[in-house]
């Protein structure tokens, strides 16, 4: 063999020796990865008959075992939606805009090319294999598609693998809790798989093994284009980009959030014992004074002379404006995207604690109160809670006014005040829908504007969101001030 052709087999064997000079341990773990999915994909292939008996026996086995108990079906059906598409596409976009927020592109293009091969990788290989669903006696759940590999357990372990690969550069402290987090949620999506009685054991399997190979593989490839880049190389416990540490960090730009955090919970606790007692003694009024009926009852009356089915669509998907689950996205939504463009806790916990507050306010007062629902045609059937205040009309007044109050302080653009206008809009459409549904009284809607009123006052006296309120350019200079200088005054 000439000196060329050694040369040239060097070179082509560089990325491997690279690879296991890095880490032996990483090596070792793709590839017995890859031969674990490889083997059982080609025995699921084969219809080897001790596999598909161990599958159907672990199968039947659970299902008999689980499907007895409703109270262990729903926990572990909620335990597997952390592992559906729904909830790991969130979780991966929001991710993405986040890094590209705190200008870590790099990060965000390495999280966007491995979740599209998990969105890639599931529905090529159930087609190519088509292996049906497990049978059971009890069905307790219900996939749709065929069944090898799991997607579940596919999506889990790329997703949540991924996204501790970049968390890991924000933390030292609590890299291990980090990573068994991330385990015990891949464990669990993939076990509740098999409990429900949608998957078979092997087919978990190959969702873990596959992840598992994926994941690395992707690892990798980042590593190699940070090293060309100039980057030096780093232990992967490190997280993918060590240097991003300070903007992946959720708060630097902020010292401490609450000084006294006793003395302002003990505040924040009479604000609430005032607010209820104010929502109690109005509510209860409103109940018993007579005066006041005809024109409570005339309102949603004369509302519902204008019912026809094209405005009863309308004033349902109004009304869905202001519900549990649309609000508690919006601040999911809102929370996150604030801390990454003003790196600051305070804002985030402003909003959390309003929502807190109005719901516990809310069905505690309505609890107390006890006000009968108008007395017309209700569009939403029997409701569990009583008339006064309204739910939907404070949830929306309060989540629209707290972020309000947070953007007009740190958006100094003309568009600054589209929040104003949100938080004026949306609760008189919420509003409107609700009474035109026959579900409250006008002086239910006085009574949302009192708890708003009341509670994100105290909030904002107490916590002070934007007493060291910054704008976006501010926050990114102030990131690279020593901590020292961080600092907030105690008696901020």
């Amino acid at each position: 063999m000439t000196d060329e052709h050694r040369v040239v087999e060097r070179a082509g064997w560089a990325p491997v020796r690279h690879f296991a000079e890095r880490s032996v341990a990483g090596l070792a773990a793709v590839v017995l990865a890859g031969l674990a999915f490889g083997t059982l994909l080609l025995l699921v292939r084969l219809h080897w008959t001790p596999l598909r008996e161990l599958d159907q026996s672990i199968a039947s086995g659970l299902n008999d075992l689980v499907a007895p108990h409703p109270a262990v079906v729903e926990v572990l059906t909620t335990i597997t939606q952390l592992g559906g598409r729904t909830t790991l596409f969130a979780l991966t976009i929001m991710m993405i805009l986040l890094l590209l927020i705190r200008r870590r592109p790099r990060l965000a293009i390495y999280l966007a090319v491995t979740g599209l091969g998990a969105l890639l990788l599931d529905p090529s290989l159930k087609a190519l294999v088509g292996r049906v669903r497990p049978v059971v006696a009890d069905p307790i759940a219900y996939g749709g598609g065929n069944s090898f590999p799991s997607g579940h357990t596919l999506g889990a372990t790329i997703v949540y693998g991924m996204l501790a690969l970049v968390v890991l550069s924000a933390t030292r402290r609590f890299r291990a809790l980090v990573i068994t987090l991330a385990a015990v949620l891949i464990v669990a999506v993939g076990l509740t798989r098999i409990a429900l009685g949608v998957h078979f054991l092997s087919d978990v399997l190959a969702g873990w093994f596959l992840g598992l190979a994926w994941i690395s593989v992707t690892a990798y490839a980042f590593r190699v284009w940070r090293r060309e880049a100039g980057h030096p190389d780093h232990a992967l416990t490190e997280g993918l980009e060590p240097e991003a540490k300070t903007d992946l960090e959720p708060a630097p730009a902020e010292g401490r959030v609450l000084p006294h955090p006793w003395a302002k919970g003990a505040e924040i606790l009479v604000g609430w014992v005032f607010t209820f007692g104010l929502l109690y003694v109005v509510g209860y009024s409103l109940t018993r004074w007579t005066p006041l009926a005809g024109f409570d009852d005339g309102v949603p009356r004369w509302l519902q002379t204008f019912r026809t089915e094209r405005l009863d669509d309308l004033s349902w998907a109004a009304s869905k404006a202001g519900d549990t689950h649309a609000i508690l996205f919006i601040a999911l939504i809102f929370c996150p995207i604030a801390l990454a463009l003003w790196r600051q806790w305070r804002p985030v916990l402003f909003l959390v604690l309003t929502m807190v507050g109005e719901l516990t306010l809310f069905l505690c007062s309505a609890a107390a109160v006890g006000r009968p629902r108008p007395p017309v045609e209700q569009l939403d059937g029997q409701m569990p809670t009583s008339s006064f205040p309204s739910g939907h009309i404070a949830a929306t007044m309060c989540v629209w006014v707290a972020i309000a109050v947070i953007c007009m302080a740190r958006v100094h653009q003309w568009w600054r005040w589209v929040f104003v206008g949100l938080a004026v809009l949306m609760p008189a459409i919420v509003a409107l829908s609700r009474m035109y549904r026959g579900m409250h009284h006008p002086s239910d809607m006085l009574g949302a504007a009192l708890l708003t009123a009341c509670w994100i006052g105290v909030l904002y006296w107490v916590i002070r969101p934007n007493a060291h309120a910054v704008t976006v350019a501010e926050a990114a200079s102030e990131v690279s001030r020593p901590r020292s200088d961080r600092e907030e005054p105690v008696a901020a």
